[in-house]
This record gives C-alpha cells, sequence and structure tokens, in this order.
C-alpha cells in the first residue's frame, strides 16, 4: 500500500480546437495542459478531470493514446507518466421534487464506458459540449444509469449556496432526490469542513473528499485528500472510498472553512456581514441576504458529531492565499524545490528562508501548522489571511 495526493474536480475550460467547455474556465485549461501541470507543478499521484464527457475531450484522450503518451489502466484510468487520471463529469438536475438545481459528479472507469456516458446524455441535454449542464431526467435515473456503467456517484459541493445538495436542492434530506446506497461519497466544498458536515447524521456513512473544482491552472490542488491505495487506479479509488480491504483516505486538506467563498451570511446587496439571519443589513438596510454554509448547517443540523474516526481534516492554505507571494517568488520556489505538494508538505522551515524573504516562509510555516487568523469569506468573496 502507498499514499497517494488526490485531486477528483478540475475542469476543462478549452478543448484542443479552442472550443469552449467550461465557460467560466481559464482558457489555458485544456487536457494537455492540465495532465502536465497536475503532475509537474502540483506534484498531484491522480486527478479527476470532470468534463471528459465533452466529444473533443474524448477525442484528445483518444489521440494521446495513439501516440503513447497515455496508457489505459487495467484497473479503470488512464495513466500519464505514473500520475492516473479518473474520467468524470459535473452534471446539473432540478426536477420537481427539489427547490433549486443540484450539481453531481460521475465518474466511469475507461474511456469506452465514457464515450457510452456522453452518448447517452446527449438524449438528455441541450448541449453534450459543454460543462455541468442541466440533464432533464431525474437523479435517481442518473444514479442508476452510473451504476450500469460502472461508475461512482458523488453529490459535489453539497453545502455551496447555489446549485448544491443542501444550498437549495433539497429541503431537509437526499433521500428527497437520490437513493442513499447509490451515493459513494459526499464533496464538501470549499467553505465546510469535516467537522461540520458531520452534524448531519445521514452523511455518517459516506467518506468525504475535498476537491480544488479548478477553474484556472493555479486553483487545481487549492483542496485534495491523501489516498491510500495499493495503485492510482478507478478500482483502487472506488475501495478506498468504501475504506474497503485497507484502502481508504487518510487525510483530507482543504481551506479553512473561513476562507471559502460562502462561509458566512452577508448582505445580497452589499456583502456586508450580517450576523442575524433574517434581519435587515446594518449597513445599507437590504433584506435579501446569500446564507452562509455555516447557517445552513446548524439549520441541518440532526447531530452532535459522527462517533466513527475520520481522518483529519487539515486546514490547508494554498500557496496562492500567502500574502506577499507573487508569481515570481511562486516560480522561484518550484524551481528550488520541484512542487507545490514538497513546499506544503516537506520542505524544512529553514530551506525555504533560503530561497524566499524571512516574513513570507514563516507564514507558510504558520500555514501549515494551523497558526493563521482569517477575516471569514461570504456572498461569492474569498477569506483573507488577517496575519
Amino acid at each position: 500500500m502507498q499514499e497517494y495526493f488526490v485531486d477528483l474536480h478540475i475542469h476543462i475550460g478549452r478543448t484542443k480546437s479552442g472550443r469552449a467547455v467550461k465557460i467560466t474556465g481559464a482558457k489555458s485549461l485544456t487536457f494537455s495542459n492540465i495532465i502536465r501541470h497536475a503532475r509537474e507543478y502540483k506534484g498531484l499521484n491522480m486527478i479527476g478531470v470532470i468534463d471528459s464527457h465533452s466529444p473533443e475531450v474524448l477525442d484528445e484522450m483518444e489521440d494521446l493514446l495513439e501516440a503513447g503518451e497515455l496508457q489505459e489502466h487495467p484497473e479503470g484510468g488512464l495513466h500519464y507518466d505514473g500520475m492516473s487520471i479518473i474520467l468524470g463529469s459535473e452534471l446539473e438536475i432540478n426536477e420537481e421534487s427539489t427547490q433549486g438545481p443540484i450539481h453531481v459528479l460521475c465518474y466511469l472507469p475507461t474511456l469506452q464506458t465514457m464515450r457510452a456516458f456522453s452518448r447517452w446524455l446527449e438524449n438528455h441535454m441541450k448541449n453534450i459540449h459543454l460543462s455541468s449542464q442541466r440533464v432533464y431526467i431525474a437523479g435517481l435515473v442518473l444514479q442508476k444509469k452510473v451504476k450500469e456503467l460502472g461508475g461512482i456517484f458523488i453529490p459535489a459541493h453539497v453545502f455551496t449556496p447555489f446549485k448544491s445538495l443542501y444550498g437549495k436542492g433539497v429541503k431537509n434530506s437526499f433521500s428527497e432526490v437520490f437513493d442513499a446506497d447509490l451515493i459513494d461519497g459526499i464533496e464538501l466544498g470549499l467553505s465546510s469542513d469535516t467537522k461540520m458536515a458531520d452534524q448531519l447524521a445521514e452523511l455518517h456513512r459516506y467518506s468525504f473528499v475535498t476537491n480544488s473544482d479548478a477553474h484556472s491552472l493555479a486553483k487545481i490542488a487549492r483542496e485534495y485528500q491523501k489516498i491510500e491505495m495499493a495503485e492510482p487506479s478507478f478500482r483502487e479509488l472506488e475501495l478506498a472510498l468504501k475504506q474497503a480491504e485497507g484502502r481508504g483516505i487518510r487525510a483530507n486538506y482543504g481551506l479553512d472553512p473561513q476562507l471559502g467563498k460562502y462561509h458566512r451570511t452577508v448582505c445580497a446587496e452589499c456583502l456586508a456581514y450580517n450576523p442575524a439571519y433574517g434581519e435587515a443589513c446594518p449597513e445599507c438596510g437590504s433584506v435579501k441576504q446569500i446564507k452562509g454554509v455555516a447557517d445552513r448547517i446548524q439549520e441541518l443540523r440532526t447531530s452532535e458529531g459522527n462517533q466513527n474516526v475520520r481522518p483529519p481534516y487539515i486546514h490547508q492554505v494554498p500557496l496562492e492565499f500567502i500574502p506577499g507571494l507573487g508569481p515570481k517568488m511562486l516560480e522561484k520556489l518550484m524551481d528550488h524545490f520541484g512542487t507545490e505538494m514538497a513546499v506544503l508538505h516537506s520542505v524544512p522551515l529553514d530551506s525555504l528562508k533560503q530561497v524566499i524573504p524571512e516574513r513570507t516562509a514563516v507564514t507558510i510555516d504558520k500555514a501549515r501548522k494551523g497558526q493563521l487568523a482569517f477575516h471569514a469569506g461570504g456572498g461569492g468573496k474569498y477569506g483573507k489571511i488577517t496575519d
């Protein structure tokens, strides 16, 4: 068994030809750029490429397979120079039983099964080429199709105020939409952590995943997990999510929830913090609010906490959040230490001080030790480090 760094939610911005996939994604987010950046710069061992259902993305994968740059693993997934690529698709459902749209993540084991899934989706959506599109079927139908193809089904960023399971999707429980036995894990999102999510008893049975939801190369691995597996493959990932046969998630690395864009409740008009949900904004008087994840979880709370032992949730501060750490200094760190994973996890403080200013090095070290203070984010605006 070995431990691997894994980020399962990375979007495609454009195809090789320049066609848009994730419209809000960076143009540099092509499949080829993603796999190189994730392996060589970020230091990840396994990634989930969302939007793999897009036909031109599938074509690019096939071209790289024919060129010998990718290999199909017999246990599922593609391999790129030691890094595993899991083929995924983020989709949106919105049926009569829901209060609003819900995003879900569907992962398939092979290029062939993703091709079959793409052809099936084309009959249930308006534009097969784009990311996060609405599928005009029930959640249960989608779950069953994913399972029919041997896939993994995970509700995405489940607490964010918009387009999520608990944000505005269901009133109280995921059983209003999904079959509990056909869910393989829960993606927490940037504004919550394990302790917060475990206040919902119905989530206790599932592994929690922490992913970047990257819309640019820089955002890859802003959240990730360390997973113990025999090898980086689709079937090993499936076993790890089930905590089966000695496999499992050994640590979640995610933003301190205060750094997330939707942690606290704010005024929808001026984004001023409003500590009393439902009352007029003290700054502008508006009664319109964007409910924070922390408040929403308190509404849904059904448990004091999970009695089962969870892997540690380590509040990770991505290097791009570190004050004073600009692109040139970051490039200098990469030249000396290789990958962001190395800087975040293993490079000693004294070694950092030899390459970058002491104050910045100390801030990185404090971030690794959980010793920083934050100004909480909300309403779509990230929190900030105040130290």
